[in-house]
């Protein structure tokens, strides 16, 4: 796959991934915690907002892999 290509790929499936998986982490929270405390929320809330990156830095990655040259 030419690397320019695969750049615009990672991109478009990023975007996408960070938008469904912002929008179904709300909905979980909002869903599931709404009797529980202000603590249990926050500490949903944060895991939830730091856990993307994990697959974020996969798509990256994968992106990054065929622009270089193996010699």
């Amino acid at each position: 796959m030419v690397p320019s290509f695969r750049k615009f790929v990672g991109m478009v499936l990023l975007v996408i991934f960070v938008v469904v998986y912002a929008f179904t982490a709300m909905v979980i929270g909002d869903m599931t915690l709404q009797q529980s405390s202000t603590l249990v929320r926050f500490a949903y809330f944060a895991v939830a907002g730091l856990v993307w990156v994990i697959p974020a830095g996969a798509i990256i990655w994968w992106m990054e892999r065929g622009g270089k040259n193996r010699t």
